[in-house]
């Protein structure tokens, strides 16, 4: 058990409500919102059904913030997903939730992230490769000027985050504090004095024809720009009152960024017609430039680098305890479990996810597993949502400082909107059920090599 100080992992209980909601909303605002409004106007055609279709996802990622509240309530453990599956399935659905997280989850977006900041504040020629490794035809290591800046980024950050809790949530607080403040600059500036037209609002793209398949990629297209409403429960070793704090921050981050996301768009509408908007990829510089002019959308482009800096150390800091949580359960490398002496933070596992990022980065190989990141993170939060369902089953007098609201339609809606996503991508791209499967099989291998070598491990001690 914990006392008010400290958890059962030996990590401080220094994280209030204010920063474990700063870490929600750091999360979720990333690359997504300024990415994707383009290209779900050109699958829907209507300003109408792109903005029921932000709503429709704000209201699921709450649906799933209310569960894991109850989670992260009942079982506050660093892990997120790993802590809530072991207790509820046991360590092998756990330790795949981990290792998804460690993959897909975390180092591969901080290595997507890093690079995108690197693109943003020295435009798109720093990608230019000025030193390539190959074997063959193919390229190993690829250097570029933005490659550099982006692996200087994530040690920046991981020294950051791994000297102390406390100098890592300060540096989160403010880059967030700057990322909404300028997300609300340009919402405000833009309904305000930009030179934008409300009739937007009642035009549609020509021959508009309204798809169920047009419809299932705008949503998961929205679902991926509000990813992150979990984080929080991934620090839950670490938040103080968790009981109270971890579902509350939850709760006030998702709705908080769903607001913003909805005004995000009406500004992108007032600003673009339908065929402006349609298929634009970086629509935020698009808006920007429209409404004020081009060194305004220079500006923007800034603007977006520096939100993708919180991105970046919200998710250096949230990933870690996944890895720490796992290796004090013996299923990963020990070094990863352990807390540092005088920084009563995991620099174990800090380091190591830093590194994974950085070979990724090098390598450029995060390409293809930005596939199925939506696909792979969705099997692990329906399977903790299932397991909230299933510990009400076998533990129905259990404490629970909170319970979900609506239960039980809150997690069915939630597991339902999750499976209709897991068998979309299969039937539209069943290339990803393989490399889903061959995550799966590595992970189930990894597993039972660290289980068996805790199993000797104990017999060692047991025979001295």
């Amino acid at each position: 058990m914990s006392d008010g100080h400290g958890s059962r992992d030996g990590l401080g209980r220094e994280i209030g409500l204010t920063t474990a909601t700063v870490i929600v909303i750091a999360n979720m605002i990333g690359s997504g919102i300024f990415t994707t409004s383009g290209f779900m106007m050109g699958e829907l055609g209507h300003p109408g059904i792109v903005m029921a279709c932000w709503v429709l996802g704000g209201l699921f990622a709450l649906t799933g913030a209310l569960c894991y509240g109850e989670l992260g309530a009942m079982i506050p453990r660093a892990g997120g997903e790993y802590a809530y599956l072991r207790e509820a399935f046991g360590p092998l659905p756990a330790f795949l939730s981990g290792w998804i997280s460690l993959i897909v989850g975390f180092s591969a977006p901080i290595a997507a992230a890093a690079i995108a900041f690197s693109v943003y504040f020295l435009g798109g020629e720093a990608m230019k490769p000025w030193l390539t490794l190959d074997i063959g035809h193919h390229t190993l290591v690829t250097f570029s000027t933005a490659s550099v800046v982006a692996c200087s980024v994530i040690l920046v950050l991981s020294l950051i985050h791994l000297h102390s809790l406390k100098l890592g949530a300060g540096t989160q607080n403010l880059l967030t504090a700057l990322k909404i403040l300028f997300v609300t600059t340009f919402i405000i500036g833009g309904l305000a004095f930009g030179a934008g037209n409300t009739d937007h609002f009642s035009q549609t793209i020509a021959d508009f024809q309204l798809t169920g398949e047009g419809l299932a990629v705008s949503l998961v297209f929205v679902l991926f720009a509000y990813s992150g409403w979990n984080a929080a429960a991934y620090l839950g070793g670490e938040i103080r009152n968790p009981g109270r704090n971890l579902p509350l921050s939850l709760a006030i981050g998702t709705l908080l960024v769903s607001g913003l996301y909805l005004l995000i768009n009406i500004v992108y509408i007032y600003a673009l017609p339908p065929e402006h908007m349609s298929g634009v990829l970086d629509i935020g510089n698009a808006a920007a430039t429209a409404l004020f002019g081009d060194e305004i959308g220079t500006l923007f482009s800034l603007g977006i680098a520096l939100g993708l800096l919180s991105v970046i150390s919200a998710m250096i800091m949230a990933g870690p305890r996944v890895y720490f949580a796992m290796a004090r359960d013996g299923v990963f490398f020990r070094q990863c479990g352990e807390v540092h002496r005088t920084h009563r933070t995991p620099a174990w596992a800090i380091a190591f996810q830093g590194i994974l990022a950085t070979i990724i980065i090098l390598t450029t190989s995060y390409d293809a597993l930005l596939i199925y990141i939506g696909f792979t993170l969705s099997i692990s939060s329906s399977g903790a949502v299932l397991g909230l369902m299933y510990l009400r089953h076998k533990q129905p007098q259990r404490q629970r400082a909170y319970r979900t609201l609506a239960y039980p339609w809150t997690p069915l809606i939630f597991i339902a909107g999750n499976g209709w996503i897991i068998g979309y991508v299969l039937y539209s791209r069943p290339s990803v059920a393989l490399y889903g499967l061959l995550t799966i099989m590595a992970g189930i291998l990894l597993y039972y090599l660290f289980a068996g070598r805790t199993v000797k491990s104990d017999m060692d001690t047991e025979t001295s």
